[in-house]
């Protein structure tokens, strides 16, 4: 409109501001795409896959042709593949075929070619499907656009965009702002056409009224912060896939968590014997006694040769040391069959062909209740094992029996349990607690939130590692079957109490998490295998295992733990409440910020005083309220109590009353000193150029004042000023340095309209927009129970 007026100095001014609005918003949109790239980097589906003979976990997308990939239960197939090896593989290709069931997958005889996904004993698996059962080797044939799923064009990753309650919130707030300034919009061309005559100039007051009022920076500064704030965590090694997590980290009130691999290192350590009624407590330096030989021996004849599972690892290392050159180690030795593990009976049987070829020898490890099963022992000998493992399980060990058979050379029964097994004896793993954990289990708990720890293990091992770790009342042990027969009601009354649940199954979280969110907690809920799908879905926050997790539970979950550490989520939790109470101060700046900026632009047109604030000026102002919102608010750092106050309220919404009525103070406070500094500037006889200047002046050290005032509602002014905020600093020597520029220049001096200022003038400017937010600082420092913004 300048422009085609012939005013080329307001245009070009505003030309060159919208320039640089534009640069400020791009280079945030570069650092959110540079974020999202780096979230989409780490959510990529992952593959198991053995290059130069060792086993590595990559990217999906890094999955090359030839490459040989494990498969295990659970897992998403990142690429088409013929099967070298076959374990009862059963495979859900939905995704393909619509077919309803999982189809059962066969090895591939090396002749038959690459055909379409569908029915049973094909020997191929495909991008896409999902492994519900089973395990195996299979060979790359296709990846990527080449695959039957590329083929088809269908899209399985991609990022969605929640309407979460703050968008929603976000979306309300600036309705009503547009509203509001539409309305004063069309009231100042009225006014300012019928009183002065002039409806162009009357227009322009009024564009200028509506860039003052429309609040452009709220969806900007929700999604960086949401955006960032997820990228911050992800340097917390926690992955965030669902925007939403963000807003509800900082109102969860149960953790509830897994205990191996999260609350321990899920390093199994073999640290205990029991064989022949004899018990021994492994010590490396020592040698073992012979009547453990045995026992090892057929634990390791019951593991894999090269084991990846923990604890067959740690088998198979002190078999090394003690049994290494001896007749117990048949590296020579040959596997026929296994007998997986199977949910009615909890145990391993391997097969191996004997040395004289008279006779297979069976070995045999799994859950003592299914060894005892196995061997068919009588009500004494389960009594006595029993109280045995029970005895093991107070110590925080964890319990496999063993037990081996020999069989005639013929062919092998379907059953495991058709074998006539010997027992052999126990073995017990200590997996010792993360050093971490006690500390963040006392943050979390500090924090107001409780830890629960939801585990398949023994009650006793349970208990010990919940007392370790310092979970509150951890003798208080709910198992599995006490759970199974209980009703809704009566779970939600005993689970007020309980916070160790031992002996769970997968399927039995869900219930957990039901029960827990039916008594209003916000439940943050861990998982790793398929089965814990549901709870994961059903928890408010679905926290997936990064490392040892399944496809199934991370594509389930909200946040991914990349560590399966459980102190990352406290840190996650500390991040989600961090940048929830920085984007209320950024929104809480937001809204005062424009109450003197429109109050500006509207009261002098209503006094019929000389217009105040022109477009050039408004612009002006967004380089400064544009960096601060989305920069120096992200950067703020947390408030000291952060990890001392309760979970805030699910339901709050991000302006409550208190917020609402500080901001709204704040905003009038500044109006009101800047209002009177023009009105006093006129009656002085100063000119129209002089009092726009110095009230402009005034106002952008007001702005400064109330952008720092924010960034702590309970430090005070010089607290934070000590605190180290490096985009602060740098929007406050811009800010100034551009001030002095335009009132010192002459040529943008003549396209702000503006005239020079004495020492004295930008003394009382300072002096001005100090006082106006004084009172606030006066207030943070008398009221000590107002801790803090959330």
């Amino acid at each position: 409109i300048y422009f085609f007026l012939g005013d080329l100095q307001e245009a070009i001014v505003l030309t060159a501001s919208v320039v640089i609005v534009i640069s400020i918003e791009l280079f945030q949109e570069h650092k959110t795409e540079k974020a999202l790239e780096a979230l989409k980097n780490l959510s990529s589906p992952r593959a198991l896959v053995i290059r130069n003979g060792e086993q590595i976990r990559i990217p999906g997308r890094e999955v090359v042709t030839d490459d040989l990939i494990i498969l295990a239960e659970g897992d998403r197939i990142p690429a088409d593949a013929y099967l070298l090896e076959n374990n009862l593989l059963s495979v859900d290709e939905s995704l393909l075929t619509g077919e309803s069931i999982p189809v059962r997958k066969r090895v591939w005889d090396k002749k038959e070619k690459p055909s379409a996904p569908g029915g049973d004993d094909l020997p191929f698996v495909y991008s896409g499907s999902l492994i519900v059962q089973g395990h195996g080797f299979a060979r790359v044939t296709a990846i990527g656009a080449h695959t039957e799923i590329g083929k088809i064009g269908k899209a399985l990753q991609f990022i969605r965009e929640e309407e979460t309650p703050l968008k929603k919130e976000t979306a309300r707030l600036v309705r009503n702002f547009f509203m509001i300034g539409l309305t004063l919009c069309v009231l100042v061309v009225v006014i300012y056409g019928m009183t002065r005559g002039s409806w162009l100039k009357g227009v322009l007051s009024g564009l200028t009224l509506g860039m003052a009022m429309l609040p452009e920076e709220f969806p900007v500064v929700l999604m960086i912060f949401l955006t960032l704030g997820a990228w911050r965590i992800s340097k917390s090694h926690v992955l965030t896939r669902r925007g939403y997590a963000i807003e509800t980290l900082g109102a969860a009130t149960v953790l509830c968590t897994d205990k191996t691999g999260t609350l321990t290192i899920n390093k199994m350590q073999l640290s205990a014997l029991c064989a022949g009624g004899k018990h021994y407590d492994i010590d490396e330096k020592n040698n073992l006694p012979s009547e453990m030989h045995d026992l090892i021996e057929y634990g390791i004849l019951a593991s894999q040769k090269d084991p990846f599972d923990p604890i067959e690892k740690g088998i198979k290392h002190i078999g090394e040391i003690f049994l290494s050159g001896t007749e117990h180690i048949h590296k020579n030795w040959h596997l026929l069959k296994e007998y997986p593990l199977s949910k009615a009976l909890l145990a391993i049987s391997h097969v191996w062909e004997s040395p004289d070829q008279q006779h297979y020898i069976i070995a045999a490890k799994g859950s003592p209740e299914a060894i005892a099963d196995l061997c068919h022992f009588n009500q004494k000998q389960h009594e006595h094992l029993i109280e045995t493992v029970e005895n093991m399980a107070k110590r925080g060990l964890r319990v496999l029996g063993v037990a081996k058979a020999v069989h005639k050379k013929e062919d092998l029964p379907k059953k495991q349990h058709d074998f006539a097994f010997t027992y052999v004896g126990l073995l017990g793993f200590l997996d010792p607690i993360r050093p971490t954990v006690p500390s963040a289990v006392r943050e979390a708990q500090a924090a107001g939130m409780r830890v629960v720890m939801i585990t398949g293990d023994y009650p006793g091992t349970a208990v010990h590692i919940a007392r370790q770790v310092g979970i509150h009342n951890p003798e208080d042990c709910l198992i599995g079957p006490e759970l199974e027969k209980m009703g809704q009601l009566q779970l939600r009354q005993r689970i007020n109490t309980a916070n160790v649940f031992a002996r769970v199954v997968p399927e039995q979280k869900l219930a957990i998490v039901n029960a827990l969110k039916a008594n209003g907690e916000v439940v943050a809920m861990t998982g790793d295998g398929v089965n814990d799908a549901p709870a994961l879905k059903a928890a408010n926050i679905g926290v997936a295992m990064g490392e040892r997790g399944t496809d199934v539970a991370r594509e389930s979950a909200a946040l991914v733990l990349l560590n399966d550490d459980f102190t990352s989520i406290v840190h996650a939790v500390r991040l989600g409440r961090r940048i929830f109470d920085n984007l209320k101060r950024a929104i809480a700046y937001i809204l005062s910020v424009h109450v003197p900026i429109a109050g500006m632009s509207f009261l002098p047109v209503v006094f019929g005083m000389p217009i105040m604030l022109l477009p050039a000026h408004i612009a002006f102002l967004e380089l400064i309220i544009d960096p601060a919102c989305s920069t120096v608010f992200e950067a703020c750092p947390e408030e000291k109590n952060i990890m001392k106050r309760p979970p805030r309220n699910l339901k709050e919404s991000l302006f409550n009353k208190k917020t609402l009525i500080f901001s709204l103070l704040q905003g009038f406070s500044i109006l009101a000193v800047v209002f009177a500094v023009f009105v006093f500037a006129l009656r002085l006889n100063k000119g129209e150029f002089e009092a726009r200047t110095l009230s402009f002046a005034t106002l952008v050290f007001a702005n400064i004042m109330l952008i720092v005032t924010n960034l702590s509602w309970s430090k005070h002014l010089f607290g934070i000023i000590k605190t180290k905020n490096k985009a602060l600093i740098g929007v406050v020597c811009i800010t100034l340095l551009a001030l002095i520029l335009v009132i010192y220049v002459p040529p943008l001096r003549n396209l702000f309209h503006f005239s020079v200022l004495s020492a004295e003038d930008l003394l009382i400017a300072l002096i001005s927009g100090v006082v106006s937010l004084l009172w606030f600082e006066i207030f943070k420092v008398l009221s000590r129970r107002f801790v803090s913004i959330a």
